[in-house]
């Protein structure tokens, strides 16, 4: 699929020389800083040094008084209190933190996720009706709730009190709980909208603690869980989630609960052998990464409830048991091996649907409905074909009588605003700018899928339905140095707001080594004809078409990120590349004219 290379806006050259004079950096180390909004020495040490001192006070955030209150109530007067969460991996983390710390000095305790096919998505009207058959007076509700004003109205009649902690995106009117906790509300002081519906969860335990003498040592134990949020849910890592996920990437290398640990195993990861473990900043076989958490951990612990229920990924969170722990996981395990079969067959069901349909051709959305689908794996789906296709996209199912479905996005599209244009025809929707959930009845499918076409064909230019590879800056090879590398390592950790850093070179060549590897992949080494430089290693992932052009000896361009590769114990440094293009023979992007990668560098600094 071709690509769009857009440059950043670099920044000001007098910023990035004073900046890199004051750090001892290389200009180019200096341009990233910049562009991240860090200007100053102290800014660059808050940037690199992480510390958890710099949180926010969780009390500047709305109602959260209240609900301390309430729980300290709860407490005092030994109520039962219902831990209750969304069945994905932000809910369920976050069900688990707030859970086992709960226990620690509370015994009437319980959580409750709803079944993702029975309740669907948020509070659910049979868990409102168990907690009251149980004598649950308070539930504290994650990662969920921010709409639910019928569900609350019902709980009041009920006489149950709730506590809603949530990070979606608020309704017009809120449900009188008892306290809603949700930065994104437009009258909430709290400075960092960013958080995961774990972090909101997080705060809460904060709070609870500073007002009960509960030293704010013991809540880094639950930072592991939060990470893991933090990275699944896609969220940004800047500020205050920066700060979380540095360290919470620290516990998962060092001291993992047994149940990340289990899941870990399972994908593979193990605890290395002998002293070096107390060495190495990892005591598993590699340094885990938040991509890791992404690949590696999420999608198990989405698996069991997309399969079957996701209070077993809770119970695998909450064990303290590493043989309870593994069994969990090996069972968790399978789930995620069903989920991927059946991931893989509906999202050829679904490609063959689109490419057999002519007028999906003529579309700048893409709508797909099929009632036998499992409506486990429909938001995967509707990423595959994003792949694909390039467009926003929603995939629909039936359930419950009703049709039920997962949207996702592209960049600079909102699709929450595009779902919440059509809101008069929805039962339900909720959601954020890039991933949404909707259902509605069947007979408003027709004029939904009109409406929704027609606010995309409205708001999506043209050139957005090209993906896009943004580039931080130009480099030449010679320019890259270990110690480039070991400074640009300590960007990480990685996410959206700081993502890895993309470079271009320009007039590059092959050494005449360049080769297939895996089917599908190009293993080679560039340097520039005119600039002396030792060859630097490169590899370009499911990008084997783009081979014959670079045995031709025509200079080329490449964007890539910097990456350590380790084989047979050696470790050097490669170029991932992103996209190349051709000089001469395509044009270098829609934004520049083609130059060389000296002119561009003098461009640039």
């Amino acid at each position: 699929m071709k690509k769009r290379w857009v440059l950043k806006g670099q920044g000001d050259q007098a910023q990035v020389k004073a900046l890199a004079e004051a750090l001892g950096i290389d200009q180019h180390l200096s341009n990233l800083l910049v562009q991240r909004g860090i200007f100053t020495y102290d800014e660059a040490k808050a940037f690199f040094r992480p510390r958890l001192e710099d949180l926010h006070d969780p009390f500047l955030m709305k109602d959260m008084e209240k609900a301390v209150k309430r729980i300290e109530k709860a407490v005092s007067d030994n109520e039962r209190i219902l831990v209750y969460g969304d069945y994905d991996v932000d809910g369920t983390t976050a069900v688990a933190l707030v859970y086992t710390f709960l226990r620690n000095f509370h015994d009437r305790l319980d959580f409750y996720i709803p079944d993702r096919y029975e309740e669907g998505y948020g509070i659910s009207y049979k868990s409102i009706d168990y907690a009251a058959e149980n004598g649950f007076s308070l539930v504290i509700v994650l990662d969920c709730g921010i709409k639910a004003v019928e569900k609350i109205a019902y709980a009041k009649s009920r006489n149950i009190d709730y506590i809603i902690a949530d990070h979606h995106r608020p309704g017009e009117s809120l449900p009188k709980a008892v306290a809603v906790l949700d930065p994104k509300q437009p009258d909430c002081p709290y400075p960092y909208h960013e958080l995961s519906g774990c972090g909101v969860g997080f705060k809460l335990i904060q709070a609870y603690a500073s007002r009960n003498d509960i030293p704010f040592e013991s809540l880094k134990e639950y930072l592991d869980l939060l990470v893991v949020s933090i990275a699944s849910d896609i969220v940004h890592i800047t500020g205050e989630n920066r700060i979380l996920a540095h360290f919470g990437l620290h516990l998962v290398n060092t001291n993992p609960r047994p149940g990340i640990e289990a899941i870990l195993n399972c994908s593979g990861i193990t605890r290395r052998n002998g002293p070096s473990a107390e060495r190495s900043d990892s005591v598993f076989s590699k340094k885990l990464t938040i991509s890791d958490l992404v690949f590696l951990v999420g999608p198990r612990i989405n698996a069991a409830g997309r399969i079957e229920s996701a209070r077993n990924s809770v119970e695998l969170l909450v064990t303290r048991d590493i043989e309870t722990a593994r069994m969990l996981a090996e069972q968790i395990n399978d789930f995620n091996n069903q989920r991927k079969d059946l991931d893989s067959h509906t999202t050829q069901e679904a490609m063959t649907m689109i490419q057999e349909d002519t007028s999906f051709s003529q579309s700048r959305s893409t709508i797909i409905y099929n009632p036998n689908w499992h409506k486990g794996v429909i938001g995967i789906v509707a990423s595959r074909l994003i792949d694909y296709f390039y467009r926003p996209t929603i995939v629909l199912t039936r359930s419950n009588g009703l049709i039920t479905g997962s949207a996702r996005s592209i960049k600079d599209f909102d699709i929450y605003d595009a779902i919440d244009h059509c809101s008069d025809l929805l039962e339900h929707f909720g959601g954020h700018t890039y991933a949404a959930g909707l259902s509605l009845k069947p007979e408003n499918l027709p004029l939904f899928r009109a409406r929704f076409e027609q606010y995309v064909r409205d708001h999506l230019e043209d050139k957005m339905l090209t993906p896009e590879v943004e580039i931080d800056t130009i480099l030449c090879l010679n320019q890259i140095s270990k110690k480039f590398f070991r400074i640009l390592k300590q960007f990480a950790p990685f996410g959206p707001g700081n993502m890895i850093p993309i470079f271009r070179t320009d007039n590059v060549v092959d050494t005449g080594y360049a080769r297939i590897v895996g089917k599908k992949h190009i293993k080679f080494e560039v340097v520039h004809p005119d600039i002396r430089g030792y060859p630097v290693p490169a590899i370009a992932f499911q990008q084997s078409d783009q081979l014959e052009q670079m045995l031709n000896s025509h200079p080329f361009s490449i964007c890539y990120h910097l990456e350590e590769n380790e084989w047979n114990g050696q470790v050097t440094l490669q170029l991932n590349i992103k996209d190349i293009k051709t000089i001469g023979h395509t044009e270098i992007s829609d934004e520049w004219p083609a130059t060389t990668a000296e002119s561009s560098l003098n461009q640039l600094l």
